[in-house]
C-alpha cells in the first residue's frame, strides 16, 4: 500500500446497474411500537449504499429482517430477482447475503482457516477437507486484497487483521450482498484507510454493499447512495454527491446538531488522581505495564487507543473492580480503595464501556438504576429500606435534567434506546443525590461514552462531559474515536500493549500521530 488516499466510491458509472436486493414495505411491529414502517429500498449492483439513523430508528430490526432473525409482518424481499424466505438466516447466506457485525464473533484460540471453516462442512461428513478450503481462503483473499494468514491465531491478530477475517468468513460462503455495520469503530485511521481501499476493490470485483455508520464524513466518502430512517419510516433517499455533513444530521435527527468544540479548560487545579507505576493482573494485552497518570481537576485527559490493549484493565482499576498489583494510586491524596462503593461515596463517576452489561440491569425498572449505584446513601436508604419516594424524586431529576425520553420510571431500562440509557447512566453518574446539592463528582471516568449512538446524542454527552469538567471534575475519556479524542481532550495519551505514552496537550497531536501511536510506532 502506497499510504495514498483512494479514490471516491461514489463515482459516475456507464450504465444504469440492475437491482440486486429489493424490499418492498417492510413493516415490524413490536406490540404497540412500529419498529419499521412500509419501509422500501433498493439496492444495486456494485453500489455502496449508505444506511443512516438515530438509535432506535428501525436500521437494527430492518437489517436482522433482512438476515432473517426477524420476520416482517407485512412486505417481501427480492434478491437477484427471487423471492427471500422470512425469518431463515441460512435461506440469506444461501442468497448471498453477508453481515459482518461491529463485535467480532471469532474464537481467539483457533486459527484464521478454523474460523472461516467453521459451520460450512456437514457434521456427518468423515474428514475435514482443509487443503481445498485453504486454497478458496487464499484465492477469495487476492481477488479483494485481504490478505491473510490463513494458519494465524486470531487471539494474535490486530483488530484490523481480525475484521479482514470476518469480511472473508462472509466472502468465503459466497456471499455478492455485504452488510458491514460501524465497520471503522475500532479501527485505527490507517486500518480505516486499508479498509476504504479494501471496499473500492470489492465493489469492482461485483460486491453490493450495505454501508451502516454514524461517521457522517466516511459515509459521503465511501457511499454512492444514502438512505435515511427516522422514527421507523424511510425519510430520505438521495445520491450521495447530493448530501453534506449537515443535511445528513438534519435528515436523521428532524433538526440542525452543532457539533462540540473543543475549548480550552478553564481553571486546572491540582491532581485528584494519581497513578504512580502501576501494574496490574490480566491475559495478553488486558492489563497495565508500569503505567504513570495525573487526573487534575478541571481538565478532560483522553486516552487514546485500539481496544484490548489495557484500556479495559485502567477503567476497572479506577472504578474499584480491579486492583493494582504493583506501583500506588492515591485518590485526593489517599491510597485508592478496591470498593466500587466506597469510590462512588468519595465522588467517583463511572460511564462503562458496555452499558447494556454493565451500566443497567435491564430487567429492573428506570428508577431503580437511577439510584442503584447509590442505595447506601442516607437520602435513599434507612436500615436497609429503600426510600421509594426520594429515590423516584431523584430519578425523575434525571429523567427531567439529562431529557431522558421514551419510557417513564416504570418501564425497564432495556426498553430505553441506546442514547436515552447512556443519558440515564450519565444522569446517575453526575446528579447530586441531594436536589440541593449540585456539586459535580470530583473524578469522572468515562470508557467510551458515545459507543454507538447516533449524531444527536453523542453531541449531548459530549457536552455533558465538558459542562462536567468546567464545574471542576477531573475527567479521564477513554475513546477509539480520534474524532471525539481531538474535540474534548485538553491532554491526549496513547496506550498500547498495556502502556500508557506520556500525555501531551491536545494541539501537539496529529490524527496520523496518534493512529501511528496505537497501532505502538
Amino acid at each position: 500500500m502506497d499510504g495514498s488516499c483512494p479514490p471516491s466510491l461514489a463515482r459516475e458509472r456507464q450504465r444504469e446497474p440492475e437491482s440486486v436486493l429489493s424490499l418492498r414495505g417492510i413493516t415490524k411491529r413490536f406490540g404497540a411500537l412500529v419498529a419499521n414502517d412500509a419501509i422500501s429500498l433498493e439496492l444495486k449492483a456494485g453500489e455502496v449504499l449508505a444506511l443512516l439513523g438515530e438509535n432506535g430508528a428501525g436500521k437494527s430490526t430492518l437489517m436482522s429482517i433482512l438476515f432473517g432473525h426477524y420476520t416482517a409482518d407485512e412486505g417481501e424481499i427480492e434478491v437477484f430477482g427471487r423471492p427471500l424466505a422470512p425469518g431463515l438466516p441460512r435461506a440469506a447466506l444461501a442468497a448471498g447475503i453477508g453481515m459482518v457485525h461491529q463485535h467480532f464473533t471469532l474464537a481467539d484460540n483457533l486459527g484464521v482457516l478454523d474460523n472461516v471453516m467453521m459451520g460450512t462442512e456437514p457434521w456427518w461428513q468423515p474428514f475435514s477437507r482443509r487443503a481445498a478450503a485453504r486454497a478458496r481462503l487464499l484465492e477469495v483473499s487476492q481477488r479483494f486484497g485481504l490478505p491473510v494468514q490463513p494458519e494465524a491465531r486470531v487471539g494474535s491478530l490486530s483488530v484490523g487483521e481480525r475484521q479482514r477475517v470476518e469480511i472473508l468468513k462472509a466472502l468465503y460462503r459466497g456471499a455478492r450482498i455485504l452488510i458491514l455495520d460501524e465497520p471503522t469503530a475500532v479501527l485505527t485511521p490507517q486500518e480505516s484507510e486499508a479498509l476504504f481501499r479494501t471496499l473500492a476493490q470489492m465493489v469492482a470485483g461485483g460486491l453490493s454493499i450495505i454501508f451502516i455508520s454514524h461517521k457522517l464524513d466516511e459515509v459521503l466518502r465511501v457511499s454512492h447512495r444514502v438512505a435515511v430512517l427516522r422514527g421507523g419510516r424511510l425519510v430520505a433517499e438521495a445520491p450521495t454527491r447530493e448530501a453534506t455533513q449537515a443535511q445528513l444530521a438534519l435528515w436523521m435527527v428532524g433538526h440542525a446538531v452543532e457539533g462540540v468544540k473543543r475549548t480550552p479548560a478553564r481553571q486546572v487545579g491540582d491532581a485528584v488522581c494519581v497513578l504512580d507505576h502501576v501494574r496490574t493482573g490480566g491475559e495478553g494485552r488486558d492489563r497495565l505495564l508500569d503505567v504513570s497518570l495525573g487526573l487534575r481537576a478541571g481538565e478532560i485527559t483522553a486516552v487514546a487507543g485500539v481496544s484490548g490493549n489495557g484500556q479495559v484493565a485502567l477503567a476497572e482499576l479506577l472504578c474499584g473492580t480491579r486492583r493494582a498489583t504493583g506501583g500506588s494510586v492515591q485518590l485526593m491524596g489517599r491510597a485508592l480503595p478496591a470498593s466500587p462503593a466506597r469510590l462512588v461515596r468519595r465522588g467517583v463517576a463511572r460511564i462503562p464501556e458496555d452499558r447494556h452489561a454493565v451500566g443497567v440491569v435491564g430487567d429492573l425498572p428506570v428508577w431503580e438504576n437511577a439510584v442503584s449505584e447509590r442505595l447506601r446513601n442516607a437520602a435513599f436508604s434507612r436500615w436497609l429500606w429503600v426510600r421509594r419516594a426520594a429515590a423516584r424524586a431523584h430519578a425523575r431529576r434525571v429523567e427531567q435534567a439529562f431529557d431522558v425520553r421514551g419510557a417513564g420510571l416504570d418501564a425497564p431500562a432495556r426498553a430505553l434506546s441506546g442514547g436515552n440509557m447512556q443519558k440515564l447512566i450519565l444522569g446517575r453518574a453526575l446528579l447530586a443525590p441531594d436536589a440541593a446539592n449540585n456539586k459535580t463528582a470530583r473524578l469522572i471516568v468515562a470508557h467510551q461514552p458515545t459507543w454507538g449512538l447516533d449524531i444527536g446524542a453523542v453531541a449531548y454527552v459530549q457536552q455533558q462531559l465538558i459542562a462536567a469538567r468546567d464545574a471542576g471534575a477531573a475527567v479521564l475519556l477513554i475513546s477509539d474515536d480520534l474524532d471525539e479524542v481531538l474535540a474534548l481532550g485538553d491532554r491526549v495519551a496513547v496506550m498500547h500493549g498495556g502502556r500508557l505514552g506520556e500525555p501531551r496537550p491536545a494541539s501537539a497531536w496529529t490524527r496520523e500521530a496518534i493512529g501511528m501511536a496505537m497501532a505502538g510506532s
